[in-house]
């Protein structure tokens, strides 16, 4: 990074901490910490919520993930926009009308004190860990840009979004995250422009589409209908899972997970949170898309630009020092060669597209494209066996590559800008959840029920503080995750299901009483987790099965203690 890189990215982020701290006066109370006493306009919880879902791990890993597997990972969204239908019908309304400062508060109202406090332990305990992820993903940037240490850089990560979150809460959370997602969408409209650009003159935007194309990249929608085939249940991304598993997953994400439920309870009304809510579910897909597509495009951009064999130039430097290092120079060696005949191979397929209309020949291309890639793989297998404690997955350093190596001076800063802001909207978002969920369910409930309000706002920045340095903790393992993306959303859905169920229960199956909702989520949770342990279905389907056995579980053991009672 040049002098002008360090100007724009350090200038981006004073702006955006000032700002927020300027936003963030009025807060001398629970509500005012929590829910900035309920005074945000639609826009601004569209941005919130956009603000908090869309981490640094959606700009740094989703193109690195289309790069390597495609664009199917977009129908993990398609049943998004039917989620924010019924939160708009049955969640929205029942935590306005109890005037709730968590989700969790309404279920000991509608069951009982054991209910609550299980989904709040469920809750706190997914969110502090994939927090700890979200923190790992700007660590990676620093690490590569200056060459720290990755653990001593998370500890300096997870430092700075500690202070930015105690010293502002909700408020400052969704004020500037409507500054950061503007210039997000301008940093990422941005590089996609200049990616576009960078390819040669002979290359047209439709060429590279169609580059991508071949080499099965944008495979955005899978339709699979095989279902008796047991790698049906097995595949991760397609048009069933993403509907049903992808609907089931976003409905308990948004409706039960405190990060997002607290960012639509700052509304005004219940009009103005379900604007917002349905407003992200006609946007989210699209610019979901366009990230993905970023990625398809890097990836015909290294069609005519030589890519490194191994993106993370953290780990390349590490194993050209170690006893493996003329093994991985063979392999570079050998990469080059076969990038050589692959540059070739595109040149032609794009020059019998400009002179003919008939379908070219592409699988010489093709079978090029999937020898590198089985290169790269040895690559990686070379790095795991020299250096077992190192990421010997660069899925979410590509992006990362390709900005520092390609892009002018002044952009680089700040698309670097982007993902940190990115990391903070959405971490921020998810300290102050934590911390709501367990000064409110918690400590308030059980430990200390008559401090004054201010004392219960101290106490807020004390568990702040408590829930980043656990989340710090956790980032320091999520090397070993591979891509980031995928790895939140895994770990979403080993405890999302489930406590999904819990709330279309007590939304729904009006009968049903705690201690048969209570006994049936620890049922469904180890099941849910058993079938992860053994992969016998993909992690969307998870969310599914999770909720339907504590639904299906719960109708069942009420009825076994009506008949007792």
């Amino acid at each position: 990074m040049q002098v002008l890189d360090w100007i724009v990215l350090i200038a981006t982020l004073v702006l955006i901490i000032g700002y927020g701290i300027w936003k963030s006066r009025r807060r001398d109370s629970l509500s005012g910490y929590f829910l900035d006493h309920q005074s945000m306009p639609w826009y601004l919880i569209l941005l919130s919520v956009m603000g908090t879902q869309a981490s640094a791990i959606t700009f740094l890993s989703a193109p690195g993930q289309a790069y390597t597997d495609g664009m199917r990972f977009v129908q993990y969204y398609f049943g998004l926009p039917l989620a924010m239908v019924v939160l708009c019908i049955s969640f929205v309304p029942a935590f306005r009308r109890l005037q709730v400062f968590t989700a969790y508060e309404f279920l000991e109202k509608r069951f009982d004190l054991k209910t609550r406090a299980l989904t709040t332990f469920l809750f706190l305990l997914q969110r502090g860990l994939s927090t700890g992820i979200s923190i790992y993903a700007p660590a990676i940037i620093l690490s590569s840009l200056l060459g720290w240490n990755i653990y001593w850089t998370n500890i300096f990560m997870g430092g700075l979004l500690i202070i930015y979150t105690v010293s502002g809460g909700a408020r400052s959370v969704a004020h500037t995250q409507k500054l950061q997602l503007l210039i997000i969408f301008a940093g990422m409209l941005l590089a996609a422009y200049l990616l576009v650009r960078r390819l040669p003159d002979a290359v047209g935007f439709g060429d590279a589409l169609r580059l991508a194309g071949k080499l099965g990249k944008l495979n955005a929608v899978v339709v699979r209908t095989d279902w008796q085939r047991p790698d049906f249940w097995q595949d991760k991304y397609n048009l069933l899972s993403g509907l049903i598993g992808g609907f089931f997953l976003a409905l308990s994400y948004f409706g039960t997970d405190q990060s997002q439920v607290g960012r639509y309870l700052t509304a005004r009304s219940v009009k103005e949170s379900r604007l917002g809510l349905l407003m992200n579910g006609i946007v989210k897909v699209p610019m979901q898309f366009g990230i993905l597509l970023i990625g398809a495009l890097v990836l015909a951009f290294y069609q005519f630009y030589q890519p490194p064999l191994f993106f993370n130039p953290t780990v390349v430097r590490e194993i050209q020092s170690s006893a493996y290092q003329q093994q991985f120079t063979i392999l570079q060696q050998q990469y080059h060669t076969l990038f050589v005949q692959k540059e070739k191979a595109a040149w032609g397929l794009i020059h019998q597209w400009h002179q003919s209309r008939d379908a070219a020949d592409a699988q010489p291309f093709i079978q090029l494209h999937q020898q590198a890639e089985e290169m790269r793989q040895q690559a990686m297998h070379l790095i795991h066996e020299a250096l077992p404690h190192a990421d010997h997955n660069d899925t979410n350093y590509i992006f990362l590559y390709f900005i520092l190596d390609e892009l002018p001076s002044g952009v680089i800063g700040l698309l670097i800008a982007v993902i940190f802001l990115a990391a903070w909207g959405s971490i921020a978002a998810a300290l102050n959840a934590l911390a709501s969920a367990t000064v409110v369910d918690v400590y308030r409930r059980a430990l200390f029920t008559k401090g004054t309000e201010q004392h219960y706002v101290r106490m807020s920045k004390w568990f702040t503080l408590f829930w980043g340095i656990f989340c710090i903790l956790v980032a320091q393992f999520a090397n070993r995750l591979g891509s980031l993306i995928e790895a939140v959303n895994v770990l979403g859905s080993l405890f999302y299901g489930t406590i999904l169920g819990i709330f279309l229960c007590a939304f729904y199956v009006k009968p049903v009483r705690g201690t048969a909702v209570f006994w049936s989520a620890i049922v469904a949770e180890l099941v849910v987790l058993g079938l992860y342990q053994a992969n016998k279905v993909s992690f969307l389907w998870l969310n599914v099965i999770g909720c339907l056995l504590v639904i299906g579980c719960a109708i069942l053991a009420n009825a076994l203690f009506s008949k007792k009672q």
